[in-house]
């Protein structure tokens, strides 16, 4: 399942989860009411009630955000996001911020949770099942996009597998101990990574820090601003707005893709694009489908849409064919075109193929079609009787069909589904075949 989340859309995906989250943060920041709705309706919401802003408040969250990017610009090795938020509970305690506007966390129940079964009836375990499906999807989504970001970044490897049995197992162990779902968050991912967290032993620190928190310091963490917890939110996301990778997407592709493929010339930034604003408008996990969605739909487009190119015979060379569109040096034969289809043949693209070669061996002066296969990896059933049927009609006309490189599978399928006889002659290499054809014109 998480092959068919390519890289860019999984780009797309983080850009627009850091928006949603950032978006979501500002209100905090700002000292006003949270909106709710979309990223469109949140950020709206927020620009419309500006008006409303606690300046107090709106002041501590960027003194802790100018410590926490000022911090990890001069001074790396200090954690900034610990100092902010010391910071922040400082500055509440000192001032008595909390009686001049300035929200704070407030009451934090300490203790450990409960062991147990939840209290839930057995009958509403299968009317949830659907709900903790689409709650899986979106943690595995989550937690595999913030893995790969930040796998990416530092260059390791990671295992999706495991990721997911990973995953599994904390939220059995959530379920039995009144948690809540576990999932592999980008923000607290990125506030980890901030940090300077390298290994798994940064997750066995956290955990004994949240046990030890939630014993004896919970009375200290009632103090923290909302503001300064937004604001080491947002500085630990907003790295992950990775507008520069989108158009780094946008510039993968030239003239000659634009002339191929049409709008599918660029699958990999629309993908993208497709899945950010799916993110942004219909929420996480639609957000996720939609981009899986439309890269497959441009995938199968293309995978319709195959260049076709015609094969010249490259100057002072014994036998090597390139295209003449690339190369207008290219000698082409005379009354020989040469065609090389740069893709699989199968039903999808069958049509396609069957309407160039039929246009090609329509024009004045063919004889021959010679089809190299050697940049076809797969052929199917629907496409070998194709080729069969095209070169029944075409010797109809006085036009051969001829194969010249078919290997592996092709080879294969085409013997199989008899394509290749008798109307189609099969050669090792073009040259072979354009020899053997010569000989035939001259004879006739």
């Amino acid at each position: 399942m998480a092959n068919f989340i390519s890289e860019p859309v999984l780009k797309g995906f983080i850009v627009g989860l850091a928006l949603t989250i950032i978006v979501g943060q500002l209100p905090k920041l700002f000292g006003i009411e949270k909106g709710e709705g979309n990223f469109f309706e949140q950020l709206w919401d927020l620009l419309t009630h500006l008006g409303e802003t606690s300046g107090l408040t709106l002041l501590v969250g960027l003194l802790s955000l100018a410590i926490v990017l000022g911090l990890r610009r001069f001074a790396p090795a200090v954690p900034g996001s610990l100092v902010a938020v010391l910071f922040g509970i400082a500055l509440v305690w000192a001032f008595s911020l909390d009686q001049h506007g300035v929200e704070i966390v407030g009451p934090i129940d300490s203790g450990l949770p409960s062991l147990g079964l939840p209290e839930v009836e057995a009958v509403d375990y299968l009317r949830v099942a659907g709900a903790a499906v689409g709650i899986m999807l979106v943690g595995f989504a989550e937690g595999l996009g913030a893995a790969k970001t930040y796998a990416n970044r530092d260059h390791y490897e990671i295992d999706a597998n495991r990721e997911l049995l990973a995953l599994g197992a904390a939220n059995l162990g959530a379920g039995l101990s009144s948690g809540m779902v576990d999932n592999g968050s980008l923000s607290k991912t990125a506030v980890n990574g901030s940090a300077g967290a390298r290994t798994q032993l940064s997750g066995l620190v956290v955990a004994v820090l949240a046990i030890v928190t939630m014993l004896f310091l919970t009375g200290l963490f009632e103090k923290l601003a909302e503001a300064t917890l937004a604001a080491v939110v947002i500085a630990a996301i907003i790295e992950l707005v990775d507008i520069p990778a989108l158009a780094g997407l946008y510039r993968l592709s030239t003239r000659r893709l634009g002339a191929i493929y049409g709008v599918a010339a660029r699958p990999d930034f629309i993908a993208a694009l497709a899945a950010m604003l799916g993110v942004l408008v219909f929420d996480t996990l639609p957000g996720l489908f939609i981009g899986i969605g439309v890269s497959l739909l441009l995938l199968l487009y293309r995978a319709a849409h195959p260049n076709i190119a015609v094969l010249g015979k490259v100057p002072a060379t014994s036998g090597q064919y390139g295209d003449v569109e690339r190369h207008p040096e290219n000698e082409q034969v005379p009354g020989i075109v040469i065609l090389r289809v740069e893709g699989g043949l199968f039903f999808a693209d069958a049509e396609a193929v069957n309407r160039d070669i039929r246009a090609h061996a329509a024009a004045e002066g063919t004889r021959v079609v010679v089809l190299d296969a050697e940049t076809v990896p797969f052929i199917d059933v629907s496409a070998a009787r194709m080729l069969g049927q095209v070169a029944g009609d075409l010797a109809r006309l006085q036009v051969r069909l001829v194969i010249a490189r078919d290997v592996g599978q092709v080879r294969d399928v085409l013997r199989r589904a008899e394509a290749g006889a008798p109307a189609i002659g099969v050669y090792p290499t073009v040259q072979a075949a354009v020899d053997a054809v010569r000989r035939t014109l001259s004879s006739q």
